[in-house]
């Protein structure tokens, strides 16, 4: 790699913080190199007009960055995890997985102080089938509305009078400063977690084995069994944006791992659930475990008609 690392980056506010985070990272564990960002804007960022589930899903903000990777334009790429597709295109690696910020949604609003207090009729916007799920399922009362756009755009779009509010990740707005703007953080037993949510990805070629050896140390452990448990939850049920899934996983003081999935209807509300407990070390086994209790509740039902009306 010799002097320099290079990072490819979305250029949304967001992406750029995430890509300067791991700089400063990189540049305080290896003084003697340049660490520079290579800003690209990708198709995800380009068209807002549109639903995620409807115009080709989470790989619209990681595609250019990988062929940035592949044409030797960068060494690696820094990602929300949960915007990472659930399968890696062939030859990419994530090389880390950083330790979580806060994971749970976030409830934004001018006018009303909780997501409960919202009176029959009020819109909510939101720019995930999961949310949506949430909130057809616990709150039928409410008016739900598709919102693209990064943080600034939908917060503008809320201002303008657009929403009565919007359901964001926190993380996001805590690391952009905005963390004012949150009036309640949703608790994790009402709106479940997207898989990754709340981890930054770093992901590289597989071949390139010293960028993995550079950024292991950025690697945290139990986060990673965590979000990779979650990630093969939604990649074994076919996990998309087309389809409203959410994991959840929490490694507690005696190393037992607690994870909790869900998919559904978010045209209807309707849900299957489950929890699974057992070891962190046996994540994988446990992940199987919840995308067999989903399946025995009609998870493949759901499943195949969100997606026979894409």
């Amino acid at each position: 790699m010799s002097d320099k690392i290079i990072i490819a980056t979305r250029e949304s506010p967001l992406a750029l913080w995430q890509a300067e985070h791991v700089q400063d990272l990189l540049s305080k564990r290896y003084p003697a190199k340049n660490v520079e960002l290579l800003g690209i804007t990708t198709k995800g960022d380009r068209i807002l007009d549109k639903t995620l589930s409807k115009i080709g899903g989470k790989g619209l903000f990681v595609k250019e960055l990988e062929t940035a990777m592949q044409e030797g334009e960068a060494h690696l790429a820094v990602h929300s995890l949960k915007d990472v597709p659930m399968q890696l295109p062939e030859g990419f690696v994530l090389a880390a997985v950083s330790t979580r910020e806060d994971p749970r949604d976030a409830f934004v609003s001018s006018r009303y102080e909780t997501l409960e207090s919202m009176p029959a009729g009020a819109v909510v916007g939101t720019a995930s089938l999961r949310r949506e799920l949430m909130l057809r399922s616990k709150f039928p009362h409410l008016i739900v509305k598709p919102v693209r756009g990064n943080v600034g755009t939908r917060l503008k779009k809320l201002d303008s009078g657009e929403f009565d509010a919007l359901i964001m990740a926190s993380a996001g707005l805590k690391r952009l400063g905005l963390e004012s703007r949150i009036r309640e953080i949703i608790s994790d037993e009402i709106s479940l977690p997207s898989p990754g949510q709340g981890a930054l990805g770093i992901e590289c070629l597989e071949t390139d084995t010293e960028t993995r050896q550079t950024v292991a140390f950025i690697n945290d452990e139990k986060t990673r069994a965590c979000c990779l448990a979650e990630r093969a939850v939604s990649r074994a049920l076919g996990g998309s944006c087309q389809v409203p899934l959410a994991a959840y996983a929490t490694i507690d003081e005696e190393g037992m791992m607690r994870l909790r999935a869900l998919v559904g209807d978010h045209t209807t509300g309707e849900t299957a659930y489950t929890e699974q407990k057992g070891p962190w070390s046996q994540s994988q086994e446990l992940a199987q475990k919840a995308v067999q209790a989903l399946l025995d509740q009609g998870a493949q039902r759901y499943i195949e008609k969100l997606l026979s009306i894409q």
